[in-house]
């Protein structure tokens, strides 16, 4: 393999572990729920806690990365999420599992933010396709946590597979400890005023505010899926597992012919083409009674979510080139706003209204992230593609 191919793979066994930090949560959240007697509102606040872990993590890895280069600060954030993983599987208090939710919640933030960017900054020919594949394996570690815990649990159980993924997470580690990364893009010094000055982009904020929508919507399907088809459908809470893995398994499909596609389409519509998918999906899932229509409809939005990412941080690649670390902290750091936010308010009002009342945070925020792309399109074709970010 060249050095590029090896960064990328590096890159992907990555963002399988950042999918493993996002489902391990919502896949384990009716255990925790029954082994610590928590309330709706006490289980929303976990996903708080590990939104506020994963943001501290997306807000300091891009000047790092643009000052110091990338491998260190990865091979540390895996070792987090590896001993985190083992924390979360044998935890004996709420104190100790929110401990480690917040420290998973941090790795992964660094481990998520630098990946994308570290394959952004090796791929400047084909960002959207190279982010494409990166978010295909972010959905193959989402989507067997809870497969794995459903299929296995009850002949392993659940803390025995969650130790066996923690050593998981050390492979990518090992990779990495072994790989030449590309030299860092600010070695002299970082320069503020020129980062200062992406916090006044409009077009940069727009695109992060899309993201806001979309990490909100993604953490709440992937956290409370498993939980509405158990309390709100019936369904036994191993199957549930089931179901809520064909939510990041339809995530990971589109995502692996997501980069041939975007040969024919351009980001907009495949963009667009993605929101009216989800919307059909979260439709049916907060209207129909019957288990495989839900089912049906949760492996759509998992497909109708896919472009988002991929897609707008392409966008955002594309047009800081020299600042690509610091543009990415920003954009992600307001996703992780969004996916703390509307998971929370999803227990809320999951509470007040039934899970499936509160649902209907999904489709209102497709609506917007619909208005918000077409805004968006308008600006980007006003600047150029390959405009300096400054």
């Amino acid at each position: 393999m060249t050095q590029r191919q090896t960064i990328i793979a590096v890159a992907c066994l990555g963002m399988l572990s950042f999918g493993i930090v996002l489902t391990t949560l919502g896949a384990m959240l009716p255990t925790v729920i029954h082994r610590f007697g928590l309330d709706k509102a006490q289980a929303g606040a976990l996903f708080l806690l590990l939104s506020f872990g994963i943001m501290a993590g997306s807000l300091v890895f891009g000047p790092i990365a643009d000052r110091r280069g990338y491998k260190s600060m990865l091979l540390l954030s895996l070792a987090a999420i590896a001993i985190a993983i083992l924390i979360i599987a044998f935890a004996l208090s709420l104190a100790w599992l929110r401990i480690a939710i917040a420290l998973i919640g941090f790795g992964g933030g660094v481990v998520n933010g630098g990946s994308n960017a570290l394959v952004a900054d090796v791929s400047s020919e084909s960002r959207g396709a190279a982010l494409s594949l990166v978010g295909a394996f972010f959905g193959v570690g989402a989507a067997g946590v809870p497969f794995a815990l459903s299929v296995l649990g009850g002949t392993f159980g659940q803390s025995g597979i969650l130790a066996v993924i923690s050593a998981l997470v050390m492979v990518p580690f090992v990779i990495a400890a072994l790989t030449t990364f590309p030299p860092p893009k600010q070695p002299h010094g970082f320069p503020i005023a020129h980062a200062r000055g992406l916090l006044k982009d409009s077009v940069l904020l727009l695109m992060g505010l899309m993201l806001f929508l979309e990490s909100g919507i993604e953490i709440t399907v992937g956290g409370w899926t498993s939980t509405l088809f158990a309390e709100d459908l019936g369904v036994p809470a191993e199957r549930a597992l089931v179901y809520l893995s064909l939510y990041w398994l339809g995530m990971t499909t589109v995502r692996l012919g997501l980069g041939q596609g975007m040969k024919t389409a351009s980001g907009t519509q495949v963009l667009l083409v993605g929101i009216t998918i989800a919307l059909l999906g979260a439709l049916l899932v907060v209207t129909t009674r019957s288990v495989s229509a839900a089912a049906t409809g949760v492996f759509l939005l998992g497909c109708g979510f896919a472009p988002t990412f991929p897609v707008v941080l392409g966008f955002v690649g594309d047009r800081y080139v020299q600042l690509s670390g610091t543009a990415f902290s920003l954009v992600i750091v307001m996703a992780l706003v969004g996916g703390m936010l509307l998971p929370y308010a999803t227990g809320v009002l999951g509470g007040w209204y039934g899970l499936r009342g509160s649902f209907l945070i999904v489709p209102a925020a497709l609506v917007l992230l619909a208005v918000l792309v077409i805004i968006v399109s308008r600006r980007l074709g006003m600047v150029p593609r390959a405009a300096p970010a400054v």
